[in-house]
């Protein structure tokens, strides 16, 4: 049986370039246990599988997998699920992944959604001189693990890198979960450039909820 699987990049720039792909799925055309087979069939960084929610309904399940591994949350899947389930029309506010319930909203085009720092994973964050180290930072040197790569690019704007070829991602071109976590840790709102050019902003809460957002725009759907 063929699945249908409708693609958006997540993080895009104001001119709809760059972003990253992401396979949105409804779950009633997978099982479980063949979740993570279908995500490494497509190779996304991240595929999201969604328990599309009647009309009515506030809130969505979801679950995440990497070519390599399901995880608990991610931050350009929900991102992109959210504005995805918008589009259809379904005034869904929360998503309901592995982590916890994960708040949405969207504003001036923006799509956000809230999750706690300690919900990603860890990353390394090596940070450079400036932007120009962090485009030639060689991507073989990194191995096992999550690693951030970064630099002060202006007042609150961050240049940055990702590479976690343990979860099947060699290098990720725009990475949610990444953002929160540098988010955290600079305890201030950025504006991240990430990759070829991807467009990643944070809100930073003391309490220990941030938020993540940006622009998303539709690519052709494939079948597998």
């Amino acid at each position: 049986m063929s699945i249908q699987v409708d693609v958006v990049r997540v993080f895009t720039d104001r001119d709809g370039r760059h972003g990253n792909p992401l396979g949105i799925v409804d779950a009633t055309q997978v099982p479980p246990a063949d979740r993570q087979r279908v995500a490494t069939t497509l190779g996304y960084s991240e595929t999201i599988f969604v328990d599309v929610p009647a009309p009515t309904a506030s809130s969505a399940a979801a679950q995440i997998f990497t070519p390599a591994t399901e995880l608990p949350f991610a931050g350009h899947p929900t991102v992109g699920l959210s504005w995805w389930l918008r589009e259809r029309g379904l005034g869904v506010d929360t998503l309901d992944v592995p982590a916890g319930p994960v708040a949405t909203r969207t504003s001036d085009g923006v799509t956000w959604v809230r999750a706690k720092a300690d919900w990603a994973p860890e990353f390394t964050l090596h940070c450079q001189p400036d932007a120009e180290a962090v485009r030639a930072a060689p991507a073989a040197s990194y191995g096992a693990g999550h690693h951030y790569v970064w630099a002060w690019a202006g007042e609150g704007a961050i240049s940055s890198r990702m590479f976690a070829p343990d979860l099947g991602v060699p290098e990720d071109e725009a990475t949610g979960a990444a953002a929160i976590r540098i988010t955290e840790h600079l305890r201030r709102n950025l504006h991240i450039t990430q990759g070829r050019g991807s467009k990643i902003v944070t809100h930073y809460s003391p309490d220990g909820w941030i938020e993540v957002g940006g622009l998303v725009h539709r690519d052709r759907p494939v079948t597998v």
